[in-house]
């Protein structure tokens, strides 16, 4: 196929990449004209990747008008703030074109305002006219082991019945697995809040705490994932699979995660844009904390790791009032309402 990805980042051009080795016309497009350049003369995008060698066949553009002209299908690898405006760019050339696409995100996150998740967005900028279906990837999937090659394996979801299959058929190489998956709700929701997560382990690991506490945020972590997930429509089962349970742990417990690395950061006393301008990346966990947030009072579900985070990043209180919080809070059963979740969607399937 000829594909277009949108974003010269680290997943941008790993996948990128991943596509060239499957055989298809790949173009990328970015707007810095000197990360194109060295893509194009260097094969290297030393700023994202380090010591990675881009296939020569993937061309590097810096005009949206000839990117979304190449493709069949667009890759939107942007940044979930920057993805409305992308998509409405897109949008509109496909539509001066009279050209119809398949649009697969890789964003995890929802919109700081309105909580949207990226399909949605994507959804509220297009239609039937200029876009076929709005799919996702996501799964346990850090960029520099992409770009490596290193086996890797994600998920793939769709609005539509075919466009995950689809996109399943574009990605998988012997490295890359790909799985489809009908919950879309699941995928993206799992994929957005373990960034939350991730960046509360990144705190403890700055502050000294230990794997004892480690383990207990990543464990009753997933619990709040899948207790507004399930509440928002998704799944229940979705979230032990590779974008619950597969990313959580990918994410919370490497130095390739920039959510996790943003919390040590903080834990050592910088702030969240000194955080982020270090690294030189979005932290969607920064974001994703506030919007859960919001979106947990408008639910009416107790996510008490995603509080004591809001409260830590936006309203100064301490690391010690943050840890009372979490362990002093009123004493409760392990196993809640995710259980009778998964319960009643046995239920279903027994019926069935």
């Amino acid at each position: 196929m000829k594909i277009t990805v949108i974003g010269t980042g680290s997943f941008g051009t790993s996948l990128a990449m991943v596509l060239a080795d499957n055989g298809h016309d790949v173009r990328i497009y970015g707007r810095n004209r000197a990360v194109v350049d060295e893509i194009n003369e260097q094969h290297t995008n030393v700023n994202y990747l380090k010591e990675v060698s881009i296939p020569e066949s993937v061309k590097a553009l810096s005009i949206m008008e000839e990117s979304i002209s190449h493709a069949e299908l667009i890759v939107l690898a942007v940044p979930v703030k920057a993805m409305r405006q992308v998509a409405r760019e897109v949008h509109g050339h496909l539509r001066a074109m009279h050209k119809k696409v398949l649009l697969v995100h890789v964003a995890k996150g929802l919109e700081l305002d309105t909580h949207l998740r990226v399909s949605e967005i994507i959804s509220e900028e297009t239609d039937d006219e200029t876009v076929e279906d709005i799919c996702i990837l996501s799964g346990p999937s850090h960029a520099e082991e992409v770009a490596r090659r290193a086996p890797t394996t994600v998920s793939a979801a769709s609005i539509g019945p075919e466009g995950a299959k689809i996109i399943q058929d574009v990605f998988m190489t012997r490295y890359f697995r790909v799985y489809h998956n009908d919950d879309m709700t699941g995928v993206e929701i799992g994929g957005a809040l373990k960034n939350i997560i991730a960046l509360a382990i990144g705190v403890l690991h700055g502050l000294n705490f230990g794997d004892n506490a480690k383990a207990a945020i990543i464990t009753r972590g997933l619990q709040e994932i899948a207790r507004l997930g399930t509440r928002m429509g998704a799944n229940p089962l979705t979230f032990l699979g590779l974008t619950g349970m597969g990313d959580l742990i990918v994410t919370a417990t490497s130095m390739h995660s920039r959510n996790y690395r943003c919390g040590i950061m903080l834990a050592e006393g910088r702030s969240v844009e000194e955080a982020q301008q270090e690294m030189g990346m979005v932290v969607e966990g920064v974001n994703t904390t506030r919007a859960a947030y919001e979106l947990a009072k408008q639910y009416d579900v107790e996510m008490p790791i995603t509080k004591v985070l809001y409260q830590y990043l936006f309203e100064d209180i301490s690391e010690e009032e943050a840890f009372y919080a979490l362990m002093m809070r009123e004493k409760t059963g392990e196993t809640d309402d995710l259980k009778e979740a998964l319960q009643q969607q046995y239920k279903e399937w027994t019926r069935e």
